[in-house]
């Protein structure tokens, strides 16, 4: 089935884009992490899209999602609304929420919100809060924040000149492959989608979803979490360490853990294949379902807003 695109309004009425790829039930949807338009996916997504529905969607100011119309609607929760109003408009009632980095955080408050949405999670490479604090296994990127934040909203043209084209450049990039990733396992072309994608960003929209990222914890709905969860982790992950991964394993009833040996914070990327296997493994066990068209978006919308409480 070839992909389809479209787009649902938030609550605020802000413009989110999604896509739809494959059929089968109960679809996975594919949240990503602060600054990313899906470049992470690249491998689960088209392998998933065999075998059932996939949605995959972009934030609010993220790739061909809109500005938010309020500026100040740029909190985790106001991503739960959008991640829910795409099921809303694919006209799915129940979906295996998957989220990587800070979508961890997403899909964790989205089964929070409406559990009887939510048929299963699969948590990649995050934190359930608070990824500033362990940044490295160190306080310090949490402590400078929000000097940086200040001085981006201070001068947000010099901002915008270092995302345009510092970020984007060759040094970056192989600073980043040297410290951040495992430069063995991840390719070239599959890392400087990122860096580009990180370059269209505003960067004082930037810098306060991550300051209202970086204050948000879930960690006390762990213990809550109903549904069947695949925690996945990177041995080696420095911006969200394995023992945050290990934390939520231990935390979330009748989970499982996956590590990915080597692996960093874009494990999905360095281990495409392992990724993969576990994942459908997970799924055919954990969460099965059965071939069949998608609902009819206008009768799951009305049913799924009575399902959130307004704000």
């Amino acid at each position: 089935m070839e992909p389809n695109e479209s787009h649902t309004a938030g609550r605020d009425g802000t413009r989110i884009w999604w896509r739809s790829r494959g059929r089968g039930s109960p679809a996975v949807v594919l949240t990503d992490g602060i600054a990313c338009s899906g470049f992470v996916w690249k491998y689960l997504e088209p392998a998933l899209a065999g075998q059932r529905r996939v949605l995959r969607w972009h934030y609010r100011g993220h790739g061909r999602s809109e500005m938010p119309r309020d500026p100040a609607r740029v909190s985790v929760l106001d991503c739960v609304d959008d991640l829910l109003a795409v099921l809303d408009a694919a006209g799915e009632q129940r979906a295996v929420l998957a989220g990587h980095s800070m979508g961890v955080q997403v899909c964790l408050e989205a089964h929070r919100a409406a559990p009887g949405r939510v048929a299963g999670l699969l948590l990649v490479c995050g934190s359930p809060g608070r990824p500033l604090d362990t940044f490295h296994d160190q306080p310090w990127l949490a402590r400078a924040f929000p000097v940086l934040k200040y001085l981006v909203e201070t001068f947000p043209a010099a901002a915008r000149l270092i995302f345009e084209k510092v970020v984007p450049s060759e040094i970056v990039y192989q600073v980043g492959s040297a410290l951040e990733v495992n430069r063995s396992l991840v390719r070239r072309e599959d890392l400087l989608p990122y860096l580009e994608q990180v370059s269209r960003l505003d960067p004082v929209f930037f810098a306060r979803m991550m300051s209202v990222a970086a204050a948000h914890d879930a960690t006390d709905h762990l213990k809550d979490v109903d549904v069947p969860t695949l925690v996945v982790a990177g041995a080696k992950d420095t911006w969200t360490p394995l023992w945050l991964s290990e934390r939520m394993h231990a935390a979330i009833p009748a989970c499982e853990l996956l590590v990915l040996p080597g692996g960093t914070h874009v494990g999905p990327i360095e281990h495409p294949e392992l990724v993969q296997l576990r994942v459908e493994k997970f799924l055919r066990e954990r969460v099965p379902g059965g071939d069949r068209a998608p609902a009819t978006p206008r009768v799951k919308r009305r049913a799924a807003r009575r399902a959130i409480p307004p704000r």
